[in-house]
């Protein structure tokens, strides 16, 4: 394996067991097994490990075509979930890490955020592809944000919980509230 990713490997480990700043380079470079020096190769500066460890979150963009139930918003949203916590699973300890240092790394933080903004884009894509009638634009932005917080909230402290069926509940929740509030939107008839 290349030095660079032990580095990586290394470093990731240490930071999610000690923190950030608690971990020293000398620690990542004895754990990865390169002298200190290497490490300041690879990554001049320490928060720069940061923004090498944010660019290995896996990507969140899902094509629709292969989570979206025409007719079924609920299906749709829960396989979109089912979808990224699939992602998720091969990098928790990242993630949660990730989560934590967001508040003292606006690298990290800004990251995070621009994934967000693009997890609640997907999520509103979903919505619409799957069929709920755009009577209320703000109706779906706001599900489409309620989904995401839920996603990045059960995302930043998976290594702690795993609940898909309250997740399955909440998400058809949000459904039913959508296609209640457009069946009442839609005209009688008269």
């Amino acid at each position: 394996m290349p030095a660079r990713e032990r580095i990586l490997r290394a470093a990731e480990r240490l930071f999610a067991e000690f923190g950030f700043q608690a971990t020293p380079t000398s620690r990542i470079a004895e754990v990865a097994g390169v002298p200190k020096g290497l490490v300041h190769y690879h990554f001049r500066r320490k928060p720069d490990l940061l923004t090498a460890l944010v660019e290995r979150l896996p990507d969140e963009r899902v094509d629709l075509q292969r989570v979206v139930v025409r007719g079924d918003v609920a299906e749709s949203l829960h396989r979109l979930v089912t979808e990224l916590d699939g992602r998720l699973s091969a990098s928790r300890v990242l993630s949660h890490l990730l989560w934590r240092e967001a508040d003292t790394h606006s690298v990290v933080r800004e990251a995070l955020r621009q994934r967000y903004e693009t997890l609640i884009a997907q999520v509103r894509a979903v919505i619409l592809a799957a069929g709920v009638p755009a009577r209320s634009p703000a109706d779906v932005d706001s599900a489409s944000a309620l989904v995401a917080r839920a996603v990045s909230y059960r995302h930043s402290v998976a290594r702690h919980t795993e609940e898909p069926e309250e997740m399955r509940r909440e998400l058809s929740l949000i459904a039913s509230a959508l296609e209640a509030k457009a069946g009442a939107a839609e005209p009688t008839g008269r």
